[in-house]
């Protein structure tokens, strides 16, 4: 791989007072190709902030939403602008620590991984105390993903979720709200390519700090699980389905290159359905 092939995708809403802080951190990264922002329609100064932010750093791409139109919808529009060979999500609200970033994409580096989680308890490492429901909550929907797609993940709602490029960009993403974690779980899983995870910090946030998600994400949570994992085809599941070789296969490369007009031709396929 490149040496600067990472694609950050950040979806923002209302972030005016974390938003520099993760960006600070992203650029500091080595491997660092690019930061994709999509700003859902934000009602305080994040647009203001981003403007700046996009003046100052050239690595960042900036895309605002006319209207509010959900996280997934968010990440679908960054996904659609990468160039990386490897594309992974941060949130905007500093739950999650940029720095750790090269731990997450590191089995992707070496070969090993198509697909790398972050975990929040696979090795406790440092965790915010907050709430039990949702720690529960997220235990329930794990296993019942799990169940669905036979994989043995720990924590399917983590935010960090790093990508051999050309799969992400292939996917169909159709879900809504805060689908996209179950929704690509289940079509990762279709594809039976390599997925791994590794542990990360967690610094969470209370409502009263501006966490978003509701008791109706995880309903709709549960839903997805049953209808990408049971409704939901390989075929159906992407664009054009990345070709990579299989693990112990000296031949392998990277998703990414091994279809060199795939990447693109999925984006432009994206594109013109959205218009």
């Amino acid at each position: 791989m490149q040496e600067r092939c990472l694609s950050v995708v950040v979806p923002v809403y209302n972030e005016e007072h974390t938003l520099a802080k993760v960006v600070e951190r992203l650029v500091a990264l080595p491997q660092l190709l690019e930061i994709v922002i999509v700003d859902d329609c934000s009602t305080d100064g994040t647009a203001e902030i981003l403007a700046k932010l996009q003046a100052q750093h050239r690595e960042i791409r900036a895309v605002r939403h006319d209207r509010n139109r959900g996280k997934t919808e968010a990440l679908k529009t960054a996904f659609r602008l990468t160039q990386g060979e490897i594309v992974i999500v941060q949130d905007a609200d500093l739950e999650y620590d940029p720095e750790e970033i090269p731990d997450v994409i590191a089995p992707i580096l070496a070969g090993q991984a198509d697909v790398v989680y972050g975990s929040r308890f696979l090795v406790r490492k440092a965790a915010r105390a907050l709430y039990f429901y949702h720690y529960i909550g997220n235990k329930l929907l794990t296993l019942f993903s799990n169940l669905a797609t036979n994989i043995n993940l720990t924590d399917v709602e983590c935010c960090y979720k790093a990508f051999r490029g050309d799969i992400i960009r292939q996917m169909k993403i159709t879900s809504c709200g805060f689908g996209f974690e179950i929704e690509v779980t289940a079509k990762a899983a279709k594809l039976k390519c390599a997925i791994y995870e590794t542990p990360i910090s967690y610094y969470g946030r209370t409502y009263e700090e501006g966490k978003k998600i509701t008791a109706w994400d995880w309903v709709a949570a549960a839903y997805y699980i049953l209808r990408y994992n049971l409704f939901c085809s390989l075929k159906g599941s992407f664009y054009r389905l990345p070709q990579f070789g299989p693990h112990g296969d000296p031949g392998r490369v990277p998703a990414a290159q091994s279809h060199p007009a795939a990447s693109s031709a999925g984006g432009e396929k994206a594109r013109q359905e959205k218009q």
